[in-house]
Formats: C-alpha cells, structure tokens, sequence
C-alpha cells in the first residue's frame, strides 16, 4: 500500500534469529529456556527501519508456520520494542495489526490515542470487532472508533452502523477497483484512487477533531 519496492523481501523482526538471540539470550523458536524479559531496543528503528516518503516501515512479525516452535523470545523483544515506539519516542506510530492487539499491554496502553478497528460489511467482522473491543477494554484502552471499509452501497454502510451502535465512526472507505489494480502492480495508494484518498482525507480530520483532551 505505502509502495514499499519488493516488499517481499523485507524480514520481520520477529524471524531475525541473531538479532532476537543476541537481545533475549534464548534462541528463536525455543521452549523452557530462560531469556531476558528487558531487552535493548532503542537502536531497532534506526537499524532496521525501511524510509519511503518520510514514512519508516518495520514489519514485526506474521502469521507463524506450524511446527516451528514457541515464540516466547520473540514476542518478549516485539512487546519491549512496541513498548519503546510508543512510550519513548516522541514521534507518530502507527501499528498495522491483524484482528488481535496481542503486542499491546497495560503498560502501553495508556500511549495508545486511538484504536481504530477496520470493518468490512460481513457479519464476521462484526464480531471480530466487539472481539477487539473486549480485549482492549481487559486492557485499558478506551478510545476505540470505527472505519468501515470496501463499503460498495448505502446498505452496507447501514449495517455496519446499525450493527455496532455506541461506536465512534471516523468515516468509511469505498471500494474501488483502482486500489486492487495498484495493489497487484505494488503502486502506492498515493498514486492510485482520489476517491479513496478524499475520504481518507476526511477520516484524519475526524480523528483530530474526536481526539480526547490531554491529560490535565
């Protein structure tokens, strides 16, 4: 989406095998060993991160093959690392992740402004969003909205409001081929659908105009 070149190509942090067993002491993908629970992390973003645009990109992690051991060290360094992006750095993040907040914990969470759930108009993806909702709330997380997405019809947006009331909506991103089209080419959403950027556009008004008041 950002059009980041061979974006294949790019290793997640979490399958550097030297990097987690220098920082944990534990090699990747063992059980029942002992590994540091505070590793050094303040150098990753530097050392790793992809820069496009003024933008900076680490991949975390992805989905796990079966049979190839405990993540424990790796999830240890991701948590330490998201908790480093987030508590003491003075800069924008934004964490792109799967239908789950497992690299979030209390101690994060009082950093997190905004937790945005992406719903497509299926009845699964309601679920799943109450699912997130829960899990954010066990944590400490309060300031959840909605942006509904691939919204091809008036209906489906019906649903999808109607189906989470007492949600904050942000806005809804339409379907359009032309982001398909850019995705099979890895073109940048940039370059690929005004539509798409306007209502974007609109969504980060929405989310600055519902940010809660800081802190007294």
């Amino acid at each position: 989406t950002l059009g980041f070149p061979e974006p294949e190509k790019i290793v997640p942090i979490s399958e550097m095998k030297e990097l987690v067993e220098e920082r944990t002491g534990a090699k990747a993908g063992t059980t029942g060993s002992f590994f540091k629970l505070n590793p050094k992390v303040d150098d990753i973003p530097e050392r790793y991160a992809l820069e496009r645009n003024g933008i900076r990109l680490m991949v975390m992690g992805r989905t796990k093959k079966g049979g190839t051991g405990c993540y424990c060290p790796e999830n240890t360094l991701l948590q330490t690392l998201v908790s480093h992006l987030l508590l003491a750095r003075g800069e924008v993040v934004i964490l792109d992740m799967e239908a789950g907040i497992e690299h979030l914990g209390r101690a994060t969470a009082r950093a997190v402004d905004r937790l945005i759930v992406v719903v497509e108009p299926w009845r699964r993806a309601i679920e799943t969003a109450y699912r997130i909702n829960e899990l954010a709330q066990d944590i400490g997380v309060r300031n959840i909205a909605v942006v509904g997405n691939k919204i091809r019809s008036q209906t489906e947006k019906d649903f999808i409001v109607s189906s989470l009331p007492g949600f904050i909506f942000l806005g809804f991103i339409p379907y359009d081929q032309a982001l398909v089209d850019a995705d099979l080419a890895n073109r940048s959403l940039l370059d690929s659908s005004h539509q798409i950027i306007s209502e974007i556009k609109n969504i980060h008004q929405a989310l600055l105009s519902t940010a809660p008041a800081p802190a007294a």
